[in-house]
């Protein structure tokens, strides 16, 4: 059973597909259920339409294929139908080519750019707090060197 989003994928992806199987006036046939199985081994995934003349409507033939062949249906919109069925030949392709599903890059515990941001913080704290250093020491300085011209003016 495909989940929503599985189903969404499916969609999207199927979206560019070209139809392959079409339906006639005759219906889901042993030909028909025997291509549609061919093309899911294949291709995984497939689009199908309904011609005009069929006496099914696409809801009854999806249903029918996804009966016979194993398949999920993705999708039924107007007169096309997408069906999808996990294919062990198809995966052995994806892994071949390297798509298959990789190993996931471990994450360093250090992000460097909270590093480089951290160490800028510091530096600029760092210097923040050596300047107030530096003038409150002015600041006490001129204040003594105040005190003692004040008292210097009283004594005379």
């Amino acid at each position: 059973m495909l989940t929503s989003k599985e189903r969404a994928q499916l969609r999207a992806k199927a979206n560019g597909l070209p139809t392959t199987l079409l339906i006639g006036k005759f219906g889901v046939t042993e030909n028909v259920v025997a291509e549609a199985d061919a093309l899911l081994t294949s291709r995984e995934l497939i689009k199908g339409k309904v011609l005009e003349g069929a006496c099914q409507t696409p809801r009854e033939v999806c249903d029918a294929l996804c009966e016979a062949t194993g398949a999920e249906g993705v999708a039924v919109i107007g007169t096309k139908f997408v069906l999808y069925r996990f294919s062990e030949k198809c995966q052995a392709e994806r892994n071949a080519v390297g798509r298959a599903k990789r190993k996931e890059v471990p994450v360093a515990k250090a992000d460097p750019v909270r590093k480089a941001v951290r160490v800028r913080r510091r530096a600029a704290k760092r210097q923040k707090q050596e300047r107030d250093q530096y003038f409150k020491k002015q600041a006490i300085d001129r204040a003594i060197s105040r005190a003692k011209e004040q008292r210097l003016k009283d004594s005379d």
